[in-house]
């Protein structure tokens, strides 16, 4: 089971929206790698459409931690083709989510807030002044308004959905609820709720206000008695019983209101804060909103979306139509979008130019994967994929040498790692293998790698300059060859057959002012 948001933000001194974390290697459908390759971060500001940070955080978690099970992902399609076909519920849930986007700050700031002291005036919206009474009030009136709403609204007929709102109706049987909904009793054995109370005992009822008017009454009625029981030398008249009574009074607000904020309002948010069943309740919002994100994103993306189709198989497949970039084409009508097919093939092998849109071509699958995973439509006019337990991309990283082992050294530990951690249904992009070596051995060691991911049977797309190495499979009838199109000496960005031999890397020196010419005129400046 997923660590809830609020387990995660425990540590933190405000809510996330990205304190999820990719899981270790082989752990779970993306890693740190992956997540950082894929461009996560971009995936996630283009699909963002939540309007609660609890939505925006459960959103960001789908697509750090995507689901490798089929079922619960069909059952979150459906939930949004519900929405899509029930217009009433549809705008039933977003009423909620703009009440819940409107309150829940004042729920984190109950969780969340620093208290100052008595005396003191809040200049941060993250500091609590005073006692905490408003605080208090305001935080718990969120949750307990949410319940409410939920149990008022129509009841979806999606398995995904009625389980959302199940878990927020199911909040209202829980002990933090009804500490919430009060009163709450301060007992000797610590703070009680009306359900916890069997018999008689001695209590203090806690109520969110700085005024008690029965502990009042006590310090009025007690005056009272002074004033007419004292003995007959005593002078206690009103002026008398007045200079009592002042300082008294002086004492009742620091006392009464640190006693509620010491014994009530802090031992009852810590107790929030740790609540399961508020945790789960909180993320109960958030996938409403993630699932209101996820039409806003189609409705706004300006190329045709669907929702995957979804099928098992022994191994990975995906057959895109006019797939898109998920990042690069979001409201950019121009971009050009391309038809993919992996089905019994399980080796692409993509050569191309510099500049001439591969990688951009790999990110585009590797990100409708990890839509798909995460419930969402995808930029495409159809699209039918099997789920993939692991998606790995690897890229040189330089910057993270191995010390002693060089650049092969450290490029061949991780497809090793990506290797061991795949299986059949896993999706597999290699950007360039055996950098850092002669020609030979780079042929070589190539051909082993690929050889065995074809072997173990995944997904697995190459991109690669090394048209030798590709020819070496063509011949063998390994992979599919396919190359970056390039009319009139510019790439076209699409993806047809063949093998790629030339590189325009003159064409890319000229674009960034550092061709042979360039250098020529440099030198010559110089002089």
């Amino acid at each position: 089971m997923k660590e809830t948001l609020l387990q995660s933000w425990q540590d933190d001194a405000w809510p996330s929206v990205k304190s999820s974390k990719p899981p270790a290697t082989g752990t779970g459908v993306i890693d740190e790698s992956a997540f950082n390759t894929i461009e996560v971060d971009k995936v996630f500001d283009a699909v963002n459409h939540a309007t609660t940070t609890i939505g925006q955080a459960v959103l960001f978690r789908s697509l750090t931690q995507p689901s490798d099970n089929i079922d619960a992902i069909r059952e979150k399609q459906a939930a949004v083709e519900e929405l899509g076909n029930n217009p009433a519920l549809k705008e039933s849930i977003e009423r909620i989510v703009q009440q819940a986007a409107g309150h829940e700050n004042n729920f984190y700031l109950l969780l969340f807030g620093e208290f100052l002291g008595s005396f003191t005036t809040s200049r941060d919206p993250h500091e609590i002044d005073g006692y905490g009474y408003k605080q208090y009030i305001r935080g718990i009136r969120f949750m307990l308004e949410l319940v409410d709403q939920v149990q008022s609204a129509e009841t979806p007929k999606s398995a995904y959905l009625a389980a959302i709102f199940d878990k927020i109706k199911a909040f209202a049987d829980t002990r933090a609820y009804s500490l919430m909904k009060g009163p709450a009793y301060i007992t000797e054995y610590g703070i009680q709720c009306k359900q916890d109370r069997h018999g008689f005992s001695m209590a203090v009822i806690f109520k969110p206000r700085i005024i008690k008017p029965m502990l009042l009454t006590m310090i009025f009625a007690t005056l009272w008695i002074m004033a007419h029981f004292a003995p007959p030398d005593m002078d206690l008249s009103i002026p008398t019983q007045s200079i009592f009574f002042s300082p008294l009074l002086l004492l009742y607000f620091p006392i009464v209101g640190g006693f509620d904020r010491d014994s009530c309002i802090i031992p009852l948010r810590n107790e929030f804060k740790k609540s399961p069943e508020v945790a789960e309740t909180l993320d109960a919002v958030g996938q409403l909103d993630e699932l209101l994100s996820f039409i806003k994103f189609s409705q706004s993306f300006g190329h045709p979306m669907v929702l995957p189709t979804l099928v098992d198989s022994e191994h990975h497949r995906i057959n895109l139509a006019d797939a898109v970039n998920p990042v690069l084409g979001n409201q950019n009508p121009a971009y050009v979008g391309n038809d993919f097919v992996l089905d019994d093939d399980k080796l692409v092998l993509v050569t191309g130019p510099n500049s001439g849109g591969k990688t951009a071509f790999c990110k585009t699958v590797t990100q409708i994967q990890l839509l798909a995973q995460a419930g969402c439509f995808v930029p495409a006019k159809s699209a039918t994929l099997t789920v993939a337990d692991r998606i790995f991309y690897q890229v040189p990283e330089i910057s993270h040498l191995d010390d002693g082992e060089g650049r092969f050294g450290t490029e061949l530990k991780r497809t090793k790692d990506i290797f061991l951690a795949t299986t059949a249904k896993s999706l597999v992009v290699l950007d360039e293998l055996s950098e850092g070596t002669t020609f030979e051995e780079k042929m070589e060691s190539s051909s082993n790698v690929l050889n065995g991911f074809y072997r173990k049977g995944n997904s697995t797309i190459l991109i690669t300059h090394n048209h030798q190495l590709v020819d070496n499979f063509a011949k063998q009838g390994i992979g599919i060859p396919r190359q970056v199109e390039f009319a009139n000496d510019a790439p076209t960005y699409r993806l047809i057959p063949g093998i790629s031999r030339v590189s325009h890397a003159d064409r890319v020196a000229k674009k960034i002012g550092f061709s042979k010419e360039d250098i020529d005129n440099y030198l010559a400046d110089s002089k």
